[in-house]
């Protein structure tokens, strides 16, 4: 478990690393975390990631996802799909986003208009790009400009994750569906303002 912990030497309060599955966290070291102060220098809060999330999903897929309350800590397992979209310019950072398994295949069926069994691992991970790239783009639009995105990355997580409401220069939205849970963060490096 890594909380702080120091990423290319930028400090991040976001995210524990789970090797071994899914650890418990004490009440205590809870508590510490929720009194931590959000801070980012880009306009971007939690009503944003909201905001993109609500516009991919509900108006492309005609799906409802359940924003998780910032006090919960929210996992997702290994084997989890990842989405990430790396931007420059006046704002540097990368927007990820992370969907269990089966809130993936399930997103990718509704993309490609296919039953659920029809869907590839190598469909989901094209899906899961795309997914990023929207959201992301969503975002994009209350970043300073001049700011532009790299062409998005997928790739399978071998480890799992788990959200806490302690972060600096991150913004992280957790959100539940039946098919399974959904996190989309924010890692901001710079920003020109």
């Amino acid at each position: 478990m890594r909380n702080p912990s120091h990423v290319n030497g930028r400090r991040i309060l976001a995210f524990i690393h789970i090797e071994n599955g899914p650890i418990g966290i004490d009440k205590g070291q809870n508590q510490r975390a929720a009194k931590a102060r959000f801070f980012m220098r880009a306009e971007l809060d939690e009503a944003s990631a909201v905001k993109a999330n609500a516009q991919f999903w509900e108006q492309m897929l005609d799906m409802r996802l359940e924003l998780v309350p910032d006090s919960e800590v929210f996992c997702m397992g290994a084997g989890h799909l990842m989405g990430s979209v790396s931007l420059s310019g006046m704002w540097k950072g990368r927007i990820e986003v992370r969907l269990a398994e089966g809130l993936a295949q399930a997103a990718t069926a509704a993309m490609l208009m296919q039953p659920l069994e029809a869907v590839s691992a190598a469909d989901a991970l094209d899906a899961i790009r795309e997914i990023a790239n929207m959201i992301a783009g969503v975002l994009k639009s209350s970043l300073p400009r001049p700011c532009a995105m790299a062409l998005p990355k997928s790739t399978v997580a071998t480890e799992g994750l788990c959200t806490s409401p302690c972060r600096e220069n991150t913004l992280v939205a957790a959100f539940r569906h039946t098919a399974g849970g959904l996190v989309v963060r924010v890692w901001e490096e710079e920003c020109g303002q």
